[in-house]
């Protein structure tokens, strides 16, 4: 910082304080209550958000318990590989989908892949969202 910067800025906090604050008199400070609608437009965004977070909470739930019942295979009657990647692939993409509101190149981007493919895959699945 320059020398006459700081200069400048000393002088402003001398200023500020050589302010003279009437305590006993006209002068007062009023704290302004935010009017009633941004509570209720708080309120609303605080539901929405609430809301959001359930959804994405039992997506969650949903996507382990498809992913546990992988353990629970008897590996005696087989596992279709392609079948149950496929359905785990599917899985993922709709989660990307819902975590990014359909947006499928921020999607793309949060599964680490090109959105052309992923746009191809959506496509190949019949995946609606």
């Amino acid at each position: 910082m320059s020398a006459e910067r700081a200069e400048l800025m000393e002088t402003v906090g001398e200023r500020r304080l050589q302010t003279p604050f009437n305590r006993g008199g006209s002068h007062s400070i009023k704290i302004a209550e935010p009017p009633v609608r941004n509570r209720v437009g708080r309120l609303v965004d605080l539901t929405h958000s609430l809301l959001r977070e359930i959804e994405s909470l039992s997506r969650d739930q949903a996507f382990n318990e498809d992913s546990g019942r992988l353990e629970n295979l008897l590996l005696s009657d087989g596992i279709d590989l392609f079948k149950e990647v496929k359905r785990f692939e599917i899985n993922l993409i709709k989660l990307a989908l819902d975590q990014t509101r359909g947006h499928q190149a921020r999607a793309a981007k949060l599964l680490n892949i090109n959105p052309t493919t992923l746009n191809s895959k959506i496509k190949l699945y019949g995946i609606e969202y």
